[in-house]
């Protein structure tokens, strides 16, 4: 255990300390602890910024939209893979489906923005082929969304899909026997007997789901971004990048992160007291 336990308080743990610069005005000749104490002075600036609420509203609603895609997405495919009996097959679809998640982000995006190309892409080419007229998705702020969202469903369900696979992996066969001799159909079985078998991985990840709700992936929205979609694509992380690392305004960014990692360790909070209390399942 000693590599993962040194893992986590180097890279996660030691690095907590750094917060501070969120209350301070952080010199880099000064130091962390040399620089001189503001209090609250980047969260009211942060605050009093016309553009707070936008940046919170466009994380929020780019994240709950994320969320009811992406999970139950790998629920339906799992149980969906889990009633394959045909081996050969089975193992084709996953192997498709789990592939994606293995390409780079990087790759992803420049896929997406060759695919969704006004002149040469192949999504425009099927909508001119079905008698609609070429659109350029990635310059309509309100295609934004949707454009992540399902893409990166796309990406990440596979993968998401085998710690349901592995569940179902652990429910007692006798169960399927008995609901077998009962006359209940496959829905009924899949029902009444898969999913109450995997309730408990289902609340796990949905409490962690819930504690990463303000935390969305910043490279790629970063990657699809461009001047005509910001109004939707400009998110908390994304602007911590751009303040703190562009314009070198460490202490604001820093303050804007902190804030951002609060709101997600309530909300995990208040899920996993929820979550408790309804199916007696929780993360502790």
């Amino acid at each position: 255990m000693i590599p993962p336990i040194m893992y986590f308080i180097i890279f996660k743990y030691v690095p907590m300390a750094g917060t501070i610069i969120a209350f301070k005005d952080y010199n880099i000749v000064q130091g962390v602890f040399g620089s001189d104490w503001a209090g609250l002075k980047h969260f009211q600036a942060f605050f009093r910024n016309p553009v707070a609420w936008d940046l919170i509203k466009n994380t929020l609603y780019l994240s709950l939209y994320q969320m009811a895609v992406t999970f139950p997405l790998p629920i339906i495919l799992a149980l969906a893979l889990n009633e394959i009996r045909h081996g050969i097959f089975k193992r084709t679809v996953q192997m498709f489906t789990y592939a994606p998640y293995f390409i780079s982000t990087v790759i992803i995006v420049s896929m997406i923005i060759i695919m969704l190309s006004p002149r040469t892409g192949i999504i425009n080419d099927i909508l001119i082929f079905l008698g609609f007229e070429s659109s350029n998705f990635l310059a309509q702020s309100d295609a934004f969304r949707s454009v992540y969202v399902w893409s990166d469903a796309w990406q990440q369900t596979g993968y998401a899909a085998i710690i349901y696979l592995a569940a179902l992996a652990g429910v007692d066969r006798q169960q399927y026997e008995a609901a077998k001799v009962d006359g209940a159909s496959r829905i009924q079985r899949i029902l009444n007997v898969d999913i109450p078998g995997i309730m408990p991985a289902i609340v796990i990840i949905m409490i962690l789901s819930v504690g990463n709700l303000m935390s969305i992936g910043f490279e790629k929205v970063y990657l699809l971004q461009n001047p005509l979609n910001l109004s939707t694509s400009e998110i908390l992380q994304t602007y911590v990048y751009k303040m703190g690392i562009i314009n070198a305004s460490f202490s604001f960014s820093a303050a804007v992160g902190l804030f951002n990692s609060i709101i997600n360790l309530i909300l995990i909070l208040i899920v996993n007291v929820i979550a408790r209390r309804v199916t007696g399942t929780g993360l502790w």
